[in-house]
């Protein structure tokens, strides 16, 4: 009798229950937790800056924005010009910053929460921080999608969530999170990499109409920031890598990107026009490939320049690498004029060069830390200088969008191997990267939840970044305004003068960098002048309409110090010639400022100018026909003339009117 083999029991009949997978197991695919986890972490990350003021720029978008300020009613305004034209609401300076600027979906956002809520921080620091969770959600959705596609990706949602809290957690994102001007920022990516996801959505599910959304989505983008447009070619870069599809399928999935872009494009060209903002300005603020010569700015040589630019793109990767310090500033000359003699620039060179053809060569493998490269250098390349000038050195706002393609490589590099026959897992590699990214995580998220605080006002932004942002000009300018603003609210005197000098000292050093600096020059004026030091002052008013004659705010602060310099020597120090000398020039300056004509009366009538006496007290009347000072001083001036009938009468007024 044959013997056969005992059958083996399955586990797929009705009776039988399914495995349960582990808890271990679980969570590493269970992709709604992912996405909790994802936004809690953002709002973990980001929550301390609810309780902020506004910062830096938001007074640009928000605050000091004429269109903005209007609620509902400005969005037409927003939409028409460029967005710096409702904060300097002058005809052309708008264009003072490189490249012209038409971000007008912020705005709008701004504009419905001014209408909505008022002036008030708290709702757009919590606007930032649920689209910066979103965004988040939306990354890892996107990364899911493209990993699952891919045979070699082991545990693909695991992947995905690990490569989006590196993104979510980095402090490099502190700038473009806790400052809600950075919105712009995060609207940008959000849009991009929300058209691609649908994008590959349509492609994968074949829906077509996914196509057209993706295209909405995108042009939203474009209007969030230009720097969007740099998707023009990572859409088709994502496509070759990731998917299988023909070259013709790319360029018609790409299509609803580029119909986005060129509609974004002539929009921009109708409010912009031919002029894009002065790329070849001749202020170091807007320009910081300047030097001086014989007293003179003139342009850094082609080399000098391009050496620069390739030590800040060195720059960029160390703090991606290493994220301290940080700073808000690299304004000139935080970033010093670098020549090919440095090894920093030789290093960086080197660097980007091998990056590139790293990159280049792991694209026909199909290998994603090549796609991750290429992402970087695609995304950063609008923003370096290279192509088109932005107006400073660098920012870490610049590499919001470019640090997805770093923390790609990053993950991949870390990555366990693929399992070696189905079902395997290297479970000991895979617990190795979740501790050692474990550790890393939570020292990316340390520093950044104290990088927050940095941000809470602008008076602990810039008195933070100074002491790492020393040779900022732009920096020094900002920290002296800030203490002038603060010194004048201080009651104790000594405080008070102490912030005043400290104040004094940093626009010296702002002006010794920038010897141009006009508003240096305006600013050192306020601060001589709180302090009483009315010569000083008076200086740096001059130096600054030397610079530009047709300064308004320099002439305007050099005529309220003549008269308070004239109010001062005459009241306090009892000279009357300075004080005469002053008030004269004040006059002259504002001819129907009334303190001042009073102020001049009381001092000629001293000096014994009786009858120049009795001509500014009568105009005083004039100006404050109410003012009993006035007619009593000028019953007095007339009565010591001789002219008693005059004299009484006007003492008589100022006794009614007492």
């Amino acid at each position: 009798m044959s013997k056969h083999k005992k059958p083996k029991k399955q586990l797929t009949t009705k009776k039988a229950k399914a495995a349960k997978p582990s808890f271990s197991a679980n969570w590493q695919v269970n992709t709604r937790l992912h996405k909790v986890l994802i936004f809690a972490f953002a709002f973990l990350l980001y929550g301390n800056t609810l309780t902020h003021d506004y910062t830096q720029d938001d007074a640009i978008v928000i605050y000091d924005n004429m269109f903005t300020t209007q609620g509902f009613s400005g969005i037409p305004g927003i939409l028409k010009y460029d967005t710096f034209y409702g904060f300097f609401k002058v005809e052309g300076k708008d264009k003072l910053v490189a490249g012209g600027r038409y971000r007008p979906l912020t705005l709008v956002m701004f504009a419905v929460e001014y209408a909505l809520f008022g002036e008030n921080p708290f709702i757009g620091h919590l606007g930032n921080i649920l689209l910066y969770g979103l965004l988040g959600i939306v990354l890892y959705l996107l990364l899911l999608k493209l990993f699952k596609a891919r045979e070699d990706i082991p545990l693909a949602a695991l992947i995905a969530l690990i490569t989006t809290l590196f993104f979510i957690a980095h402090p490099i994102h502190t700038e473009a999170v806790a400052n809600i001007k950075g919105r712009d920022e995060i609207m940008t990516l959000l849009g991009s990499l929300a058209a691609l996801l649908f994008s590959i959505k349509a492609y994968t599910e074949e829906k077509g109409w996914l196509n057209i959304l993706a295209g909405i989505i995108f042009f939203l983008a474009l209007m969030a920031k230009e720097n969007a447009i740099t998707f023009l070619a990572v859409v088709p870069l994502t496509y070759f890598v990731f998917t299988k599809a023909k070259f013709g399928k790319i360029a018609l999935q790409t299509l609803p990107f580029f119909l986005a872009a060129i509609l974004f494009l002539v929009i921009r060209g109708q409010v912009l026009g031919g002029n894009f903002g002065s790329e070849l300005s001749m202020e170091l603020m807007n320009n910081p490939f300047l030097t001086i010569e014989n007293n003179r700015w003139v342009h850094l040589s082609l080399g000098d320049k391009m050496a620069t630019i390739i030590y800040t793109l060195g720059k960029y990767i160390q703090l991606l690498i290493f994220p301290h310090p940080l700073t808000h500033d690299y304004y000139p000359r935080h970033i010093s004029l670098m020549t090919w003699g440095s090894w920093q620039v030789i290093l960086s060179t080197l660097l980007y060069l091998g990056l590139g053809i790293l990159g280049l060569i792991g694209l026909f493998k199909k290998r994603i830390w090549s796609y991750g490269i290429l992402y970087y250098l695609i995304t950063l390349s609008v923003v370096s200088n290279v192509a088109f000038p932005v107006g400073t050195n660098m920012s870490e706002r610049f590499l919001f969008m470019p640090s997805v393609g770093f923390c790609l490589v990053i993950i991949m590099f870390f990555l366990p191997p693929p399992p070696s026959r189905e079902g395997e897992t290297s479970d000991k590699k895979l617990n190795v990267v979740l501790f050692t990214g474990g550790i890393i995580l939570l020292l990316l998220s340390a520093k950044t939840i104290h990088r927050n605080f940095a941000w809470k006002d602008n008076f602990t932004l810039f008195t933070t970044d100074i002491q790492v942002s020393k040779n900022s000009a732009k920096l020094r300018n900002s920290v002296g305004g800030e203490l002038s603003a603060a010194a004048i609210k201080e009651t104790d005197t000594s405080k008070q003068a102490a912030m005043l000098q400290e104040a004094v000292g940093h626009l010296k050093e702002a002006i010794q960098i920038h010897p141009t600096y006009k508003n240096a020059y305006l600013l050192l004026g306020n601060a001589h002048n709180y302090l009483k030091e009315y010569d000083q002052a008076i200086q740096a008013y001059d130096q600054a309409l030397r610079l530009d004659p047709n300064y308004t705010d320099a002439f305007n602060n050099r005529a309220i110090t003549y008269r308070d310099g004239g109010l001062y020597f005459g009241q306090q120090k009892g000279d009357l010639k300075k004080s005469i000398q002053y008030l004269t020039e004040a006059q002259q300056a504002q001819p129907n400022d009334y303190e001042t004509v009073f102020g001049l009366g009381v001092a000629q009538g001293m000096s014994g100018n009786l009858s120049k006496a009795i001509e500014l007290f009568s105009k005083s009347t004039q100006l404050q026909p109410n003012s009993a000072a006035a007619w009593r001083n000028l019953g007095n001036a007339y009565m010591n003339a001789g002219d008693t009938e005059r004299g009484t009468a006007a003492l008589q007024k100022a006794a009614a009117l007492e």
